[in-house]
């Protein structure tokens, strides 16, 4: 993984975000973190909303994007889609330019 951010949401739990930036969209997404998921399956959701994004999203669209995924019934405790966001955001900033690839 090449990018790595995490984001430790006040009065809830750390969410950590790791992907690559391939031709300039999100591969490889992982989410992980200390926060409560019920139930764990569906901890992949997560990742998929984020799967293929641009990487020029902004923290609201990224934040959308998340939260079309979870499925109802689906409950996510110590973090929000916004905390998730906010941690690919802070990834992003920490990655080196790069001629546009790997």
């Amino acid at each position: 993984m090449g990018q790595r951010g995490e984001f430790k949401t006040p009065g809830g739990k750390l969410v950590a975000v790791e992907f690559d930036v391939t031709d300039g969209v999100l591969r490889d997404v992982v989410v992980t973190g200390d926060f409560f998921l019920y139930p764990e399956e569906a901890l992949p959701m997560l990742a998929r909303g984020l799967e293929g994004s641009p990487a020029s999203l902004s923290e609201p669209e990224f934040a959308t994007r998340v939260a079309r995924e979870i499925e109802p019934g689906v409950e996510l405790l110590g973090t929000s889609p916004e905390g998730i966001a906010v941690a690919v955001m802070r990834a992003l900033q920490a990655r080196p330019e790069a001629g546009g690839g790997r």
